[in-house]
């Protein structure tokens, strides 16, 4: 494969990054779920997660985050890292999507985005992140299987030209982070 060769190939691929919210506080037990902030804990693994993305370069053309103040907290803290130009949409039929409406979702996304994020929550996002991984990088399926923890980002990278044209085990598992991977 030649070098132009490489790059169309490159240019036809879409890159999904699913990233599960920061760890929530409970301490407030008056508070509703969806208005749970990040902990102490959550905070600290924003900050890292933040660095990891800003060292790796990722920067997708949209972020999708739910409306749920622990991923909007989220959101504050991988903005810190990126282009303060990119879309950001903030969905309430993210809150505690299932793999189904999550893949929905994205189907509807315009195909001139190639790279998206998606802030949101378990169950769905670990259950649409193994739906789609169909390879995988050595031992990121195997760890994502063990735990999608807190703060955990999946990227997953898939040669469909159309977003709708994703499906079960449409894309690679490049990388599988958590935020115990990142402390020193």
């Amino acid at each position: 494969m030649g070098r132009d060769d490489s790059r169309r190939e490159s240019a036809r691929m879409k890159t999904l990054y699913l990233l599960r919210h920061a760890k929530s506080s409970w301490k407030d037990t008056s508070l509703d779920d969806f208005d749970r902030p990040l902990k102490k804990r959550g905070r600290r693994a924003g900050k890292l997660m933040s660095a990891y993305l800003r060292d790796q370069g990722i920067s997708p053309g949209l972020i999708l985050c739910s409306a749920a103040k622990r991923a909007l907290q989220t959101l504050r803290y991988v903005r810190q890292s990126m282009d303060a130009n990119i879309a950001v949409e903030i969905e309430e039929g993210l809150y505690h999507a299932s793999p189904k409406g999550l893949l929905d979702r994205l189907a509807r996304l315009d195909d001139g985005v190639d790279r998206v994020m998606v802030i949101g929550h378990n169950p769905g996002l670990e259950a649409l992140a193994a739906n789609l991984a169909g390879d995988a990088e050595a031992g990121s399926l195997k760890r994502m299987a063990r735990k999608y923890p807190t703060a955990a980002l999946a990227v997953l990278k898939t040669t469909v030209k159309r977003w709708r044209e994703l499906g079960p085990g449409g894309a690679r598992l490049e990388q599988f982070i958590c935020p115990r991977d990142l402390e020193s």
